[in-house]
């Protein structure tokens, strides 16, 4: 059965403008993938109807209906291609739901492309159809390292990134998009907004990082007054030994801790956690997705 990764998505900075008259937010975001130890798996076969299971340790609560956002991509893929077409799709679910790191975005772009593929389609209809399922989908489509910008349908690639060794850590707490957003607004957020034309260049991961911690996340100081448990995780990350950055991803609570190579992010999730638990860990490397 073809399977496709949907990692998670980081944002490794995440600048906003003013909520615009559609409800929406201009954004200007350098975003990056996970490797397969944070993925969930996606995997299509051919049937005579659209169907969808979903399955993993972080299934609980997830229902496979129409309004799941897999389901709503393959939906709209049938629609455009203009005939009923059919998938059995299952999602093997990893990533924490309502996470900040794209989790349905990437389950999404995942099923896009298996479907791309099992029903021969041209992929420029794949991306027109990416776009209206919200920012996160096209650049979880393309799964490559991009500045995301506009309303999330313009992705502009970036080649030759070097790969960032990081922690990634979940405390187990929601953070919805909406209030983040809503919060954000009621505190007049996003004056002071300019999208990047382009990146300076990187020698390597210091130089990257050293640029990072120029950056920030707008969605970060909103979601932690609605959930201050993100402080505390920033502040822990911060103090892992090695750690040169640690940020929040998206509208939260997921948050990233940067490092200067791969052995230094294992050894300081394997600190982490043994001491949390009850917290969501991961060390992987942050570029394209695998």
């Amino acid at each position: 059965m073809p399977m496709a990764l949907a990692p998670a998505k980081v944002n490794l900075f995440l600048h906003v403008g003013p909520v615009q008259e559609n409800g929406r937010h201009p954004l200007d975001s350098l975003v990056v993938f996970a490797g397969p130890e944070a993925a969930d798996r996606v995997s299509a076969e051919p049937s005579d109807q659209l169907s969808l299971k979903i399955s993993g340790p972080r299934a609980a609560g997830l229902e496979a209906a129409d309004d799941n956002l897999v389901m709503q991509a393959a939906r709209a893929l049938c629609a455009a291609a203009g005939q009923a077409r059919g998938a059995a799709l299952t999602l093997d679910k990893h990533l924490p739901v309502a996470a900040g790191i794209g989790g349905g975005s990437a389950d999404a772009g995942a099923a896009l492309r298996l479907l791309q593929k099992l029903w021969a389609l041209d992929p420029d209809v794949v991306r027109c159809v990416a776009v209206p399922l919200g920012g996160d989908v096209p650049v979880a489509l393309e799964g490559r390292a991009a500045l995301m910008q506009g309303e999330g349908e313009r992705v502009r690639v970036q080649t030759g990134l070097p790969a960032l060794p990081a922690v990634l850590v979940n405390p187990g707490l929601d953070c919805p998009t909406g209030p983040v957003f809503r919060a954000f607004d009621a505190a007049g957020g996003g004056q002071e907004f300019g999208a990047l034309e382009a990146l300076p260049p990187f020698q390597n991961v210091s130089d990257l990082i050293n640029w990072l911690q120029g950056q920030g996340n707008d969605l970060q100081v909103p979601a932690i007054e609605l959930v201050p448990e993100i402080a505390i995780v920033l502040d822990t990350l911060a103090q892992l030994e090695g750690a040169r950055l640690a940020r929040m991803s998206g509208s939260g609570a997921t948050c990233f801790a940067l490092f200067e190579s791969r052995d230094a992010a294992e050894a300081a999730a394997t600190v982490l956690a043994a001491a949390r638990p009850d917290w969501w860990v991961r060390a992987t490397l942050l570029g394209d997705a695998a």
